[in-house]
């Protein structure tokens, strides 16, 4: 029997505030949930978002107070539907804050969280020069969390350049990766298509990735794109590069399948490596 799931990313544009950010992602979770869906995924930094040089600076709230959480929460009750709110700013150690994502389920309940492990420190060109360290603390435990439809593993843009996450969470049951995402337009161009197939193919499950579009407020403009992967790396669904929903029906038994025919997350082995150094003589 089939293992069907309607799953929508909605591509939103970044709001300096939360208040903004919220209505505009509202919009888009009606439109999805008119259209069927009952998985809901948001991008990175969907609770508000803007820079102040190289250093990132979204609005910070409380976690029970943070009205994009709230409200979302409030939403995912009233429709039945589960929310992965791709992640909002929340207090940290000293003057820093956690770049946190949610797992609301159809109650309006938070099941799990995750915060950022992998920060967003790059420098391309002197006008492409980001550090997110400068103002988030970094996380220190993967997530993985069992639904009533699927195991999720959780991360956030800048982890998808890390492949051994990914690893882990498929090794430990993980059948949709999410990689919400605030990607530059820069990097996106360069990278966002190959890096996000080559986490389904390595890992053989859906990789879901809604990506925030268009310019931040004090400099930078978020790439778009969003995506929805399938286990042997195909497409099946892609937003452009304006605000909409993304939306596709999947059948979770395609995993299963995918690593039964393709076991490799069985085949690790542990290894050395030898070093040969050939020093130049003169």
């Amino acid at each position: 029997m089939a293992r069907l799931l309607e799953i929508a990313c909605l591509q939103t544009e970044a709001y300096a505030s939360a208040e903004d950010a919220l209505q505009h992602a509202l919009v888009l979770a009606t439109e999805a949930v008119a259209s069927g869906a009952k998985l809901l995924v948001l991008p990175e930094y969907a609770g508000g978002l803007k820079t102040e040089g190289r250093a990132f600076a979204p609005p910070v709230y409380n976690q029970d107070e943070h009205p994009v959480v709230q409200g979302l929460a409030s939403f995912a009750e009233k429709h039945g539907v589960w929310i992965v709110l791709g992640s909002v700013a929340v207090p940290g150690p000293s003057d820093l804050f956690f770049n946190r994502s949610f797992v609301i389920d159809d109650t309006g309940s938070v099941r799990s969280t995750y915060d950022k492990i992998h920060l967003f420190d790059i420098s391309l060109s002197s006008s492409h020069s980001y550090k997110e360290s400068m103002s988030v603390m970094h996380g220190k435990s993967a997530a993985l969390i069992k639904t009533p439809f699927a195991t999720l593993g959780l991360s956030i843009c800048y982890d998808l350049r890390f492949p051994q996450l990914y690893r882990d969470l498929a090794q430990a049951g993980a059948e949709i990766l999410l990689v919400p995402a605030a990607f530059t337009k820069k990097t996106g161009q360069m990278h966002w298509h190959i890096l996000n197939q080559a986490r389904a193919i390595e890992n053989g499950a859906f990789v879901v990735s809604p990506c925030a579009v268009g310019p931040v407020e004090g400099g930078g403009e978020s790439y778009g794109h969003s995506l929805i992967i399938d286990p042997l790396g195909v497409i099946v669904a892609e937003g452009g590069e304006g605000t909409g929903v993304v939306q596709a029906q999947i059948d979770l038994n395609k995993v299963a399948e995918t690593r039964a025919g393709i076991p490799s997350l069985q085949h690790d082995k542990p290894y050395d490596i030898a070093i040969t150094n050939l020093e130049l003589t003169t």
